[in-house]
């Protein structure tokens, strides 16, 4: 078997069990198998309506609404008189409808968010097990390691603390 086709610890081809491609495709058909329809119609709406071009629309809607109402085209193209009731209801419609288009959207980057912890902690893990499996062949002692490991990350802590509080 070719070297450069081997996976991980030469475990069969690109793509196959434990190869870095594999595990990365399965990150994306976890993501994509949890977008449904109404997942991609919410973050097309949210993903718009987080744009200038939606604030421009709304400034020209609302303008052209509030001039034709106060009658400057003439009375007879008035539908909704001051103070605007019909506009007031429809903004308040369009606002509840985006905040739960907002909400769904931030629901689903949280169980993205969750997926790719899972899966980096699967990987975290898988690391530390080759870890000390290698060190052991090279006869170092995980015990020893684990020790500096904590070391370092005590000092670690305690720097960020100490920084923590001067920045405040």
């Amino acid at each position: 078997m070719d070297d450069a086709a081997s996976g991980p610890g030469g475990q069969g081809r690109p793509g196959g069990p434990g190869s870095l491609a594999l595990r990365l495709r399965r990150e994306q058909d976890v993501l994509a198998r949890m977008r449904g329809t109404e997942d991609r119609i919410a973050d097309a709406i949210t993903a718009f309506a987080g744009t200038m071009h939606f604030v421009y629309i709304h400034a020209a809607w609302f303008t052209i609404w509030i001039v034709c109402n106060e009658g400057v085209f003439g009375q007879e193209i008035v539908w909704d008189p001051f103070p605007f009731g019909l506009l007031t209801m429809i903004v308040s419609l369009e606002a509840i409808f985006l905040s739960t288009f907002v909400m769904v959207s931030q629901n689903r980057q949280a169980a993205r968010e969750n997926v790719r912890a899972d899966l980096d902690f699967e990987t975290n893990v898988r690391s530390e097990v080759w870890s000390i499996h290698m060190g052991r062949a090279l006869g170092v002692d995980p015990t020893e390691v684990e020790r500096k490991v904590q070391d370092v990350l005590a000092e670690n802590r305690a720097r960020m603390l100490g920084s923590g509080r001067s920045s405040t």
